[in-house]
């Protein structure tokens, strides 16, 4: 007689409503029954109650890990954007303005403005825009100058890389303003953090879409191909629990008040793009970047004064960033690190690609017009820098006129800002090689590559170790 085949011992498990997934692997683990009896157990019991007992009371946060919610934010502005991404457990994706023609998606006006603001900021916006074109379709015609097509690349392919390189050129005059979306799939205990963590930003845009993005927990998903099944509501017992995380807000207003109050006059040196510190004492560390967070200085100076201080002056800064933590508050972001923290002075395009690395643990500073605007060799070779520099400061001067943080709604890709990154060394390895590519855009090209430098600098015997592509180094076609 045939042998009987042995059933599998690995068994996929179709789509569900992420709760009830949830709920169905934390049973399976607590329980002898196999995952087949896990689901039907689920089919025929109320997941919310289960989730409210265990997860949101009892504090099983690893529950909430086993259910997984795809959202997708649509019409979003840029800042919104970065702070939907701004999750080191995350998976998603953003329309890239290195790819894309951003010049008919129009821009979105903070709720805040009206009467004659909103026409300051409407006014700046359109100019802005309107350089983007500008820009965009004149170096089209220099690229395709200074790069003539080479026999072995169709034209169509040529086109698309020239068109493509122009947009790393002009998406420096895009702004912060300008929408965009994003998609994104994170577990149930990711999601509510981040829509907690969202309902206490200081951008009105910002907690409206997290409002938004907790309803859309509490309805039927999009999904038009699954006709078979009753419609049920993606995360209802989610939705009744993301209220506000009032708590980084809080520290960090204490932090601004003891920075005033402490630190003395900040250093006149204008350091290079990227420096690095390798940090070892970890209370030192966490002291100096705590600090930064709430500054505009750069970390090796924060580094070097913390270094200088008593044990006990550096735990008072520790001790005023915990001071408005409840019991169930996590520690902030400024407390995690890695032994290598890269202080970059960089753009706001180049910032929005290396956000993207979440293997290290970042720390921005508030969105400024303070440090200046970078300029890209390709807009004065192209003779676009009256054009380029006109738009920036038409856009920085409507910017002045504007109240709080609706003027960062106008600052420009081209804008620098201190941007945080620590990491390992695996990380750093990875990202200066990856980065530094050909196929890379310029200004992140050159962060990598001084990524690299910084490293052989502090850590020769490993930075010797990185196979990074110096910027020099180029191959304009290919992508």
């Amino acid at each position: 007689m045939p042998q009987e085949q042995a059933a599998s011992r690995v068994i996929s498990v179709g789509p569900m409503p992420p709760e009830k997934l949830a709920y169905a692997l934390a049973r399976y683990s607590r329980s002898p029954d196999s995952i087949r009896e896990s689901i039907e157990w689920v089919r025929n019991h109320d997941s919310s109650k289960f989730l409210e007992s265990f997860y949101f009371q009892y504090g099983h946060a690893s529950i909430a890990d086993l259910g997984h919610v795809a959202l997708s934010f649509e019409g979003v502005s840029e800042i919104a954007a970065i702070e939907i991404e701004d999750e080191q457990l995350w998976d998603g994706q953003a329309r890239s303005s290195r790819y894309q023609d951003f010049s008919r998606s129009g821009f979105v006006t903070p709720a805040v403005l009206d009467g004659a603001l909103v026409e300051i900021y409407q006014t700046a916006a359109k100019r802005l825009l309107e350089a983007y074109q500008e820009i965009h379709g004149r170096m089209v015609e220099a690229l395709s100058t200074k790069l003539p097509r080479p026999e072995s690349m169709k034209p169509d392919a040529y086109k698309r890389n020239i068109a493509a390189r122009a947009f790393d050129i002009a998406r420096y005059v895009l702004f912060l303003g300008i929408p965009t979306g994003v998609g994104q799939v994170t577990s149930i205990r990711t999601l509510e953090k981040q829509i907690r963590r969202l309902k206490s930003s200081e951008y009105e845009e910002v907690r409206s879409v997290a409002a938004e993005a907790a309803r859309s927990c509490a309805v039927p998903p999009h999904c038009p191909w699954r006709t078979d099944v009753p419609e049920e509501p993606l995360a209802p017992t989610l939705a009744k629990y993301v209220d506000p995380d009032p708590y980084p807000i809080e520290a960090k207003a204490d932090l601004t008040q003891w920075v005033s109050q402490n630190l003395p006059a900040a250093s006149s040196e204008v350091p290079p793009s990227v420096v690095l510190t390798k940090t070892v004492e970890p209370l030192v560390d966490i002291a100096a970047t705590l600090l930064y967070a709430v500054t505009d200085r750069p970390f090796h100076e924060l580094h070097e004064l913390v270094s200088g201080w008593s044990r006990a002056r550096q735990a008072e800064v520790l001790d005023v960033a915990l001071k408005a933590r409840s019991r169930r508050d996590e520690l902030l972001r400024e407390f995690r690190g890695g032994p290598y923290a890269f202080d970059m002075l960089v753009d706001i395009g180049a910032y929005r690609d290396m956000h993207r690395h979440r293997r290290c643990h970042q720390t921005r500073q508030v969105f400024t017009w303070r440090h200046g605007f970078a300029v890209p060799d390709g807009v004065r070779e192209a003779g676009l820098e009256s054009v380029y520099r006109s738009a920036l400061q038409d856009a920085q001067s409507a910017a002045s006129k504007l109240p709080g943080v609706s003027s960062h709604y106008l600052l420009p890709f081209a804008a620098k800002g201190r941007f945080l990154f620590k990491m390992d060394f695996a990380e750093a390895e990875y990202i200066s090689k990856l980065r530094s590519g050909v196929k890379g855009h310029f200004s992140y090209r050159d962060i990598a590559w001084r990524m690299k430098t910084e490293l052989d600098r502090v850590e020769p015997e490993l930075g010797r170790l990185i196979e990074a592509t110096p910027p020099w180094v180029e191959d304009p076609l290919v992508r």
